[in-house]
């Protein structure tokens, strides 16, 4: 009767330690559960296709628990989460389509005239750069001390709070409005 207490006490004392601090993103378990659900255009097939790779779930649930998230939690970022190379199409707000690659560090993004611009993620000065046509300008930062610093067009810099009153401080100096109060 002590082995099975001392079984179960171990088999939740290992639970809470794999389920406290880090939750993860869980990428890979994801990946595997979103092309089980767009593996055929049937939800029956799809069902049949899960009970036969259910333990293709465990494993990679696993994986994502022990070694995957815990490789995000010290690092950053999951080496499953990142789809380095994929080009995705964005219509934009003025209704063309541009080509979005991910890059290790950010983004490139093709206009319909073929324009290409960059943007790259610095980890070093966490902070988030332009690049284009061989010119790369910084954009914004984030500092330390949890505000963030971004470059305006005229070259000048805004620190601002990372909220609502943060955004709308940031959109005024970009539109050049001005916004006093007084007593």
């Amino acid at each position: 009767m002590k082995i099975r207490h001392l079984k179960v006490s171990a088999l939740l004392l290992a639970a809470t330690l794999l389920t406290s601090s880090c939750v993860g993103s869980f990428s890979l378990f994801n990946r595997v559960a979103k092309w089980n659900t767009h593996a055929t255009s049937s939800k029956f097939l799809n069902e049949i296709i899960f009970i036969l790779i259910s333990p293709a779930y465990a494993v990679c649930a696993v994986a994502d628990a022990l070694v995957l998230n815990t490789i995000e939690f010290w690092s950053g970022s999951n080496p499953m989460a990142q789809k380095v190379g994929t080009v995705q199409e964005v219509t934009g707000k003025d209704g063309l389509i541009y080509a979005v690659k991910t890059l290790r560090n950010g983004y490139e993004i093709t206009s319909p005239n073929g324009e290409v611009v960059s943007f790259i993620y610095d980890k070093k000065t966490n902070s988030w750069s332009q690049e284009q046509d061989g010119k790369q300008v910084e954009i914004f930062r984030f500092n330390p001390d949890g505000t963030i610093q971004a470059r305006l067009s005229d070259g000048q810099t805004l620190r601002v709070k990372p909220d609502e009153a943060g955004v709308f401080e940031a959109r005024m100096a970009v539109n050049g409005a001005r916004f006093w109060a007084s007593r």
